[in-house]
């Protein structure tokens, strides 16, 4: 074990009042019906940006994603499996499979998809209210997401290249929500969350 226990835990505990919400984690987020705010734990997921604030990945990453309503993410796949954990919401989720065949399922509060390495996958916000989603990503460094919409793909980077500084990037309808902003951990689910510890 390297250094004291008091030195490992001031390195692994992420507070959510201490994350930034970035809407332009991804490429696809530029796109309206697809603009999400990713809010970084472990690892910076398949954002392929740096963070400093965020826990060291050794294995895997995790991180919750705000989503609006009707707001979610473009069809992708990634080279490791990706899991979906419904924090808050109504949100419907799919696999596809080359040929077009679809298959969606909707979640609510503590349901969860795991979406296999290589399949084609999504998700939408479809209730009235925001949604917020843990994202688990198998792998320490995964690679940027493979999106199936080819201008999509061939703009995957530019989020990494062509950035965007923060306090220009909106959410839907105007608004630019901040960690802290009455959501997220003073939430319901959070609430019933703390009340089971």
């Amino acid at each position: 074990m390297a250094g004291s226990v008091h030195e490992m835990i001031a390195r692994r505990v992420a507070r959510f009042v201490d994350r930034a919400p970035d809407w332009d984690a991804f490429a696809d987020a530029r796109v309206e019906g697809y603009r999400r705010a990713q809010h970084r734990f472990i690892g910076v997921g398949a954002s392929g940006k740096a963070d400093a604030s965020a826990i060291p990945a050794e294995h895997f990453t995790l991180s919750v994603m705000f989503v609006p309503p009707g707001q979610g993410n473009a069809a992708h796949t990634h080279e490791v499996e990706e899991v979906f954990f419904i924090l808050e919401g109504k949100v419907m989720v799919f696999l596809e499979d080359g040929a077009g065949n679809r298959a969606e399922a909707v979640l609510g509060p503590w349901d969860c998809v795991s979406c296999p390495a290589n399949v084609i996958h999504g998700f939408q916000n479809v209730g009235l209210e925001p949604a917020y989603l843990q994202v688990m990503l198998g792998k320490a460094q995964p690679a940027l997401m493979a999106y199936v919409d080819g201008d999509l793909q061939r703009r995957r980077e530019e989020h990494l290249t062509n950035v965007i500084p923060a306090a220009s990037v909106q959410a839907p309808g105007g608004k630019n929500a901040q960690a802290g902003s009455g959501r997220g951990p003073g939430s319901r689910a959070a609430s019933r969350v703390r009340g089971a510890e």
